[in-house]
């Protein structure tokens, strides 16, 4: 009998990204490097445990943005156009290294990857999220929601009906999706103020994750930490990150994917390859772009991108199989201590980026593929659980008060607050109080109904906390900035038209067509509560 249990949890998310005004957007690839390095390896871990009748169990947060545009038909038909470009580059390169044993050997396995990635993606009729969901029906994955568009709750909790409008329309699209009430939410970026407890209690939430100084500094403080959950005043349970487990993987120190022997994210064909060559394969203004094609390994700490070595998947799969021996490893000594001491059945909650697995480490998929067969079939001191399914088995925990926290930079709120982006958050609460104030109009036509929810959308949209990250992270920032100010103009115009009573038709049917998130949204989510 195991004496303790291992949650592991992945956050899956992406802003919502979407333009069919243009014939290309670089941003929407996101999304395609997203689905073909972690989404669809996820999908083939998940298949083979099944199939080798591994019951595992893992929690995956699918957050809203995310679920539509898997669903969305013009990015699936930009997907399909952009792994045949892929399938057709990586041949190109089977041919081009015919006397190159080492690279033709790596550009045959990206031909073989992407053609299994092919098959995966028709197999299940382009459709992910129903494949997502058919492993949430056998039980082995729990799916959770999130913020609506991934809004960053304490810098809106002036506004408790902009926060509800987050979780409501976020629970209720989580439905339309999969079919029953969510039962769990990641809080965008773990970000927790108190008494938004009450806001999940209310929408039929049971649990929500923080990071762990969220647990650690509650009143009063909980007798085993982050070992076990803890319930707020509400009913809804609180679960805190182990920093211990994060650390072994997310560390630039001492974390996994910086093994010499894993690949190199930053050395990557589409910036490599001659010019002329490479130029079908980047971007339509010719400028270069990451491919997703790369033939060289970490290789080693303080060396140049010109001094790394060529990657073998081999000698990587070897190494991620060790990596996941030493994980389980530590996590069983880690149990077997906390057993003993808290003398009950500790939970050790491991979660992720799902991007992480994959994308940013290439290998990722491969080592969560062993820790599950590992932890099967070569020890008995933990066993792997859903968060939901150990509150069914351990109903009576400590009643604290959660701490106001997040998992960003220094554990609080300036990641989303500093001085590359605080502009946004007088323009952000203007518009939420003036959407507030739209919520008490009654829609007089259809046309004015439209118009109300695409104000609610273009609100939710506006106040993304990924525009945000992205400022404070310097990358894409005229992006994030454009996003920004696009949404809070359409808003603002919608605002005042509805309120003239004069409503551009055309212009908000193209609108609609651009912005299709929710499209059963009620505005009136944003009446006061």
């Amino acid at each position: 009998m195991a004496i303790g249990y291992l949650a592991l949890v992945l956050h899956a998310h992406l802003p919502f990204v979407r333009h069919p005004e243009s014939d290309y957007v670089l941003e929407e690839e996101w999304l395609f490097e997203a689905i073909t390095e972690t989404y669809i390896p996820l999908l083939w871990m998940f298949e083979g445990l099944k199939r080798d009748g591994v019951d595992f169990k893992i929690t995956m947060s699918m957050t809203p943005p995310l679920v539509s545009m898997l669903r969305d038909e013009l990015l699936q038909d930009r997907y399909d156009a952009h792994l045949a470009q892929l399938e057709e580059l990586a041949e190109l390169e089977v041919e081009r290294n015919q006397y190159n044993g080492h690279i033709r050997y790596l550009a045959e396995h990206y031909v073989q990857e992407f053609n299994r990635v092919r098959n995966t993606w028709e197999d299940y009729g382009r459709d992910l999220v129903k494949a997502f969901k058919q492993f949430q029906d056998s039980n082995n994955l729990e799916i959770i929601t999130c913020g609506a568009t991934h809004g960053y709750f304490p810098l809106m909790k002036m506004y408790p009906q902009a926060v509800w409008a987050q979780i409501k329309v976020a629970c209720e699209h989580y439905e339309e999706n999969f079919g029953r009430p969510p039962k769990g939410i990641w809080l965008p970026e773990c970000a927790y103020y108190e008494g938004v407890e009450r806001q999940l209690a209310d929408a039929g939430l049971r649990y929500f994750l923080i990071d762990g100084h969220g647990v650690l500094y509650a009143r009063p403080r909980p007798r085993f930490g982050t070992y076990a959950p803890i319930f707020t005043e509400t009913g809804v349970a609180a679960f805190g990150r182990d920093h211990e487990s994060s650390q072994q993987v997310w560390s630039s120190e001492v974390g996994y994917p910086g093994a010499a022997e894993y690949r190199e994210f930053y050395k990557d064909l589409g910036w490599e390859a001659e010019y002329e060559y490479i130029k079908p394969y980047i971007m339509p203004n010719g400028q270069r772009k990451n491919t997703g094609i790369k033939y060289h390994k970490i290789t080693g700490r303080g060396l140049g991108l010109s001094d790394k070595a060529l990657y073998d998947p081999y000698w990587a799969k070897e190494k991620a199989a060790e990596h996941a021996e030493n994980f389980m490893f530590n996590r069983g000594q880690q149990v077997r201590h906390l057993a003993q001491m808290m003398q009950r059945p500790p939970i050790v909650v491991s979660p992720y980026d799902a991007e992480l697995y994959g994308h940013w480490w290439y290998e990722g998929p491969w080592f969560l593929d062993f820790l599950f067969r590992k932890s099967w079939f070569d020890q008995d001191t933990f066993a792997m659980t859903h968060l939901a399914d150990y509150l069914r088995t351990h109903p009576t925990q400590q009643v604290c008060r959660p701490s106001q926290s997040s998992w960003g930079y220094k554990g609080f709120h300036e990641y989303w607050l500093n001085e590359t982006n605080t502009w946004i958050y007088p323009h952000l609460h203007k518009a939420a109080e003036r959407m507030i104030e739209l919520a008490k109009v009654e829609a007089w036509d259809e046309l004015s109904w439209r118009a109300l929810n695409q104000a609610a959308r273009e609100l939710l949209l506006a106040q993304s906390s990924d525009w945000a990250f992205i400022m404070r992270t310097g990358t894409m920032v005229p992006y994030a900035v454009r996003r920004t100010r696009s949404h809070l103009t359409r808003f603002h115009k919608l605002h005042d038209d509805i309120r003239e009573q004069k409503i551009d038709s055309g212009w908000l049917e193209k609108v609609e067509a651009i912005d299709n998130i929710f499209p059963s949204i009620n505005y009136r989510v944003y009446r006061p509560l």
